[in-house]
C-alpha cells in the first residue's frame, strides 16, 4: 500500500519502521517542525525525522495543516492509499481525513473509548490500570472518537512506570498497525463504534502535575510517581530546593511518626527514609536534589543531612 506516515515522538518510530519493514511504500512522512531545544535554541529535529531522514524519505513539516492548501495539494498529488497518524500533533481537517483510499488510521495508546486524549500512557499508571493497550482507529474529526478496527491488551507490572509503559505500547501498536493495514488491503478490517457512554478523556501534563501532594494517601503518590516517570516528574521541596521522587514504596507510619502532619520525614537511616502521607507512608528509595545527579536514597544521605521531623513541601 501507498502511506503517508504522520507522526512526531519517540511513540511513533516503532510504527513507522514496522511499515517500511513490511515492504510498504512510504511516499511522504508528516512531522512537526524542527523546534528549538536547549539554553542554546539550536533547532532539533523531532526522532520522526531522523527516522525518516534515515531510510531517505521525503519529509513535509507544515506549521499548520488546517487551512493549508498547498499541504493538501501535495498530499493529493501524492494520492496515498491510507494515511497513518502516530502521536502527531495537529488535528486533521475534513479534507485531509478524506483525501486517501482507506481514510487516516491513528494508533491510539489506550483501550478505546477509555482514556482518550493526550496522556493516556502516565494516566493508565497513575489511576492503577492493571491492564491497558493499543487500539487502531479509523479517524473522524473527532478526538479519537473513530470505529475501532483493533486492539490489543497488554498487562501493567506492579512497579510500571510511564516509561517502561511507553516501550511497551510503542512496539505492540506497531504490530497492530501492520496487522491492520493488511486486513484493510485484503477488505477483512472489522470497525466497530465507540460507546461514548463509557468514554473519558485524559488531560495534558504540566510540570506543576508533578508537584506532590503529601495528604493525598501513599498509594497515589506512589503509582504518581511511578506515571510521571521518566517525565514531567514527581517532585515536592527541601530546604527551597527541588526534590524530585524517582521511586518509593508504600510501608505503614510508625506510632512516634502518626500525630505528624503529612510530609514529614521519619525513621532516617543510613539505608533511608520515610515520609508521612495522608494515609500511610512511603519509603523514599530514589531521588534527586536540585543541581545533583539521580541517586539511591542511601547515596543521598551519605552527602546531605537529613533528620526526623523535617517537613518536605
Amino acid at each position: 500500500m501507498k502511506v503517508v506516515f504522520m507522526g512526531t515522538p519517540d511513540f511513533a518510530v516503532q510504527t513507522l519502521e514496522k511499515i517500511i519493514e513490511a515492504g510498504h511504500e512510504v511516499a511522504g512522512v508528516v512531522t512537526q517542525p524542527d523546534k528549538p531545544k536547549g539554553r542554546s535554541g539550536t533547532l532539533a529535529m523531532s526522532p520522526v525525522k531522523e527516522t525518516a531522514l534515515k531510510y531517505g524519505l521525503k519529509i513535509y513539516q507544515p506549521q499548520k495543516i488546517r487551512n493549508n492548501a498547498e499541504f493538501y495539494n501535495e498530499m493529493k498529488q501524492i494520492n496515498p492509499d491510507v494515511m497513518v497518524v502516530v502521536a502527531f500533533g495537529q488535528m486533521l481537517p475534513d479534507e485531509i481525513l478524506e483525501l486517501p483510499k482507506y481514510g487516516c488510521i491513528n494508533v491510539h495508546a489506550s483501550l478505546l473509548p477509555a482514556y482518550r486524549g493526550a496522556a493516556p500512557i502516565q494516566w493508565a499508571v497513575i489511576d492503577g490500570l492493571k491492564e491497558t493497550g493499543v487500539t487502531t482507529m479509523q479517524m473522524d474529526s473527532g478526538i479519537d472518537t473513530g470505529d475501532i478496527i483493533m486492539q490489543t491488551k497488554v498487562a501493567l507490572d506492579a512497579k510500571e512506570t510511564g516509561g517502561s509503559l511507553f516501550d511497551k505500547l510503542s512496539v505492540e501498536g506497531a504490530v497492530l498497525l501492520v496487522k491492520t493495514l493488511e486486513a484493510i488491503k485484503n477488505k477483512t478490517a472489522q470497525r466497530t463504534k465507540q460507546d461514548d457512554s463509557k468514554s473519558n478523556y485524559v488531560k495534558m501534563f504540566t510540570k506543576a502535575t508533578g508537584a506532590i501532594d503529601f495528604t493525598q494517601s501513599a498509594e497515589y503518590i506512589e503509582r504518581l510517581i511511578r506515571g510521571l516517570n521518566p517525565w514531567p516528574s514527581a517532585y515536592t521541596h527541601l530546604d527551597g530546593k527541588t526534590l524530585k521522587i524517582w521511586d518509593a514504596d508504600v510501608c505503614n507510619v510508625t506510632d512516634e511518626a502518626d500525630a505528624a502532619p503529612a510530609g514529614t520525614v521519619f525513621d532516617v537511616t543510613k539505608s533511608g527514609f520515610k515520609v508521612k502521607c495522608g494515609s500511610g507512608a512511603l519509603q523514599i528509595n530514589e531521588l534527586q536534589l536540585e543541581g545533583k545527579k539521580r541517586m539511591p536514597a542511601d547515596a543521598f544521605l551519605r552527602g546531605f543531612r537529613l533528620e526526623n521531623g523535617c517537613l518536605l513541601g
